[in-house]
């Protein structure tokens, strides 16, 4: 049977398995199911649960909403949040199934429930200033100014925040009674609890010239005392106690090459009150740096504590891949997994070295498989996929490096077009990541197979800057956008030409979004070689980006190197918008109108410049959506967005 090109409405086909956990007896399994409802162009998410006896699966929750961040309780009832009723709110279900009970009826919706014991939940939700209380912030006949005395006033996931602060909250299912437990300066989330202890990370407010930090608190339960482990000296997050409460593992780095330091794990012993990080001398990212477009709703797991207190397992990026490593409290590190696939979800058996992974591959949507860490042994626990995977011809990427100019190799893949023909030639879409401290991976990409099955050849590579390669290599980019990253592209590019006979070396596409929108703007304003490209949620002007971005300050110092208005003509030196005269390469323009990341501006500034010098340019905005639009915004528009790629590439490619 001759299968199906994919298209980009096969999006609307594809589901995602997230969040897996063990009961506490590990006789069952619990995880979301993602999917998107093709005719309401809307996000759906429910729950199911795996009977490991049998691994038959039922579905416990239904209908046209969102539930999610299923957490069993010592005892057994499943804690979870659902937008059925609008907003977010805790709802907790019985062990055996049956209606759930709404818990909360907040304001502000509740995230991230932890159960403290069998009759109490944590969770966050935002704390408004009193003045907003109870008011509208979009009501027309009631609009409210609100003053801006903070540097960080506005967040891309978030939007305007109004001085909304997230806090703990406590509900307690005896009483019915909720209550604020923890508030503090800034932002408190990732909460996590032992016997006696509180663990959380306190997001401060941003002080001018010190960038953002995010410190790890512990408070004890009995007397309120609070101690901050971390004490500003970098980003952390991730904490999770030892089943015994010893110790306190979590990831993060001190900065020391501010946005380009590679993640690191660290361990808190409470009997001795001694901090020490576990990875220090060990050059791999612990934590999943992949950037996809085909897996939403995942949660990352954090550390998973064995039993016994004495080891762990976590996630760690490396060479394009995402595997699974053990740990030790006494520093021993080895990989248990590290296969040529992502994985991106993990759970631990409470008594057992067994997992439930979440894996995806280049021609595999997410499933989940459970696997003995010990054996090696694995079993397919979901098919959701399947159906689609039979019928649909997805194209297999192949591996490939080069080296660059100053001797770094380079690692990337390119993916022949879905009807591939040895005695043709294709055109080829050069296709650039973001971050830039991210990584392109051994995953389920799906603009990529769209791409392929329309006769294209798709470059990606992982350039200087990307994760998985080492902190030397990750930390190349920062002072030198445009430079060494540059040379890194058109080395791939050639590399690519010479291997691959079948690549029509007079056709080639740029395309790129937020790092890879600033290279491919920085690609077309410095070389013609391009036929057409496409810059998505970009940057063009770092003068004003510093200011506007919700990251601006910290990023444009610790990324370019500059600060404004003291480094005002070496950040012009590094904007795209200065070589825009040069640029003669066909340029589609697709950016978010709620893009406080890299704010609409960048686009506009880029797209007005270009149509006033007579360049062939086209300019689509995205209404209400942010930085996240092509891996989580509305379904519609993510079709559209796809279909303009398509559109552009078949008229100048």
């Amino acid at each position: 049977m001759k299968k199906e090109k994919i298209t980009p409405e096969d999006l609307f086909r594809l589901k995602t398995p997230a969040d897996p956990r063990f009961s506490p007896d590990g006789k069952r399994i619990v995880f979301s199911e993602a999917s998107i409802d093709q005719e309401s162009y809307t996000y759906h998410s429910h729950l199911f649960v795996i009977d490991r006896s049998d691994y038959s699966m039922q579905q416990w929750t239904f209908g046209q909403s969102n539930n999610h961040s299923p957490r069993w309780s010592p005892d057994g009832k499943l804690a979870f949040i659902s937008s059925r009723s609008g907003e977010p709110q805790l709802y907790v279900i019985k062990s055996d199934g049956g209606e759930a009970k709404q818990i909360t009826s907040s304001e502000s919706g509740a995230q991230n429930p932890v159960w403290m014991d069998e009759q109490r939940v944590l969770f966050t939700s935002f704390l408004r200033e009193e003045s907003l209380k109870g008011n509208s912030l979009h009501n027309p006949e009631h609009p409210i100014p609100f003053e801006l005395t903070e540097l960080r006033y506005k967040s891309d996931a978030d939007g305007i925040l109004h001085g909304r602060k997230n806090q703990l909250f406590i509900a307690d299912l005896t009483t019915g009674e909720t209550e604020l437990f923890l508030t503090c300066e800034g932002d408190a989330a990732s909460p996590a609890v032992s016997r006696d202890w509180l663990a959380y990370i306190h997001y401060p407010e941003e002080r001018p010239g010190k960038g953002m930090t995010a410190d790890v608190h512990l408070r004890s339960l009995q007397t309120g005392q609070d101690i901050n482990l971390t004490e500003g000296r970098g980003i952390f997050s991730e904490p999770q106690f030892s089943p015994d409460g010893r110790y306190l593992a979590f990831l993060g780095h001190e900065k020391e090459y501010k946005s380009a330091t590679i993640q690191k794990l660290w361990l808190y012993d409470l009997a001795n009150e001694a901090l020490i990080c576990l990875t220090g001398e060990w050059d791999m990212h612990a934590g999943d740096a992949v950037a996809g477009d085909a897996i939403y709703g995942s949660v990352f797991p954090g550390i998973q504590w064995t039993s016994d207190s004495k080891g762990f397992y976590l996630i760690v990026s490396d060479r394009g891949s995402t595997g699974v490593y053990y740990g030790s409290v006494e520093g021993l590190m080895y990989p248990v997994r590290m296969e040529a696939e992502h994985v991106s979800g993990m759970r631990l058996h409470p008594s057992y070295h067994l997992a439930v992974l979440a894996i995806s591959t280049p021609e595999f949507p997410s499933e989940l498989f459970e696997v003995d860490f010990q054996t090696g042994d694995s079993i397919q626990l979901t098919r959701l996929n399947e159906e689609w995977l039979q019928k649909s011809a997805v194209s297999k990427p192949e591996p490939f490096e080069t080296e660059a100019e100053d001797g770094w190799t380079i690692h990337g893949w390119m993916m022949k077009p879905a009807d591939w023909n040895p005695e043709k030639k294709y055109p080829v879409i050069l296709q650039i990541h973001g971050g830039p401290h991210m990584m392109y991976a051994n995953t389920y990409f799906h603009e990529f197979q769209v791409l392929a099955s329309k006769g294209y050849v798709i470059l990606y590579t992982n350039p200087r800057g990307s994760q998985g390669y080492g902190q030397d290599f990750v930390n190349l980019v920062r002072g030198d956008y445009g430079g060494g990253d540059f040379k890194d592209l058109m080395c791939a590019v050639d590399k690519a030409i010479e291997q691959f006979d079948f690549i029509n070396s007079s056709r080639l596409g740029v395309a790129g979004g937020s790092y890879g929108g600033f290279m491919t703007n920085w690609i077309v304003g410095h070389t013609n070689r391009f036929k057409a490209a496409v810059t998505q949620r970009s940057i063009s002007n770092w003068l004003s980006f510093s200011g506007v971005s919700d990251i601006g300050p910290s990023f444009t110092e610790s990324e370019v190197g500059g600060a404004m208005p003291e480094d005002a003509m070496m950040l012009w030196e590094h904007s795209p918008l200065k070589y825009a005269a040069s640029i003669e390469t066909p340029l589609l323009i697709l950016h978010s109108e709620k893009d406080y990341r890299c704010p609409i501006e960048q686009a506009e500034q880029l797209y007005v410049t270009l149509k006033n010098k007579g360049k062939t340019v086209k300019f689509i905005r995205f209404p209400d959506q942010n930085h996240e639009l092509s891996r989580s915004g509305h379904p519609k528009l993510r079709v559209e967005r796809l279909h303009a790629i398509l559109n552009w590439f078949d008229e100048f490619l």
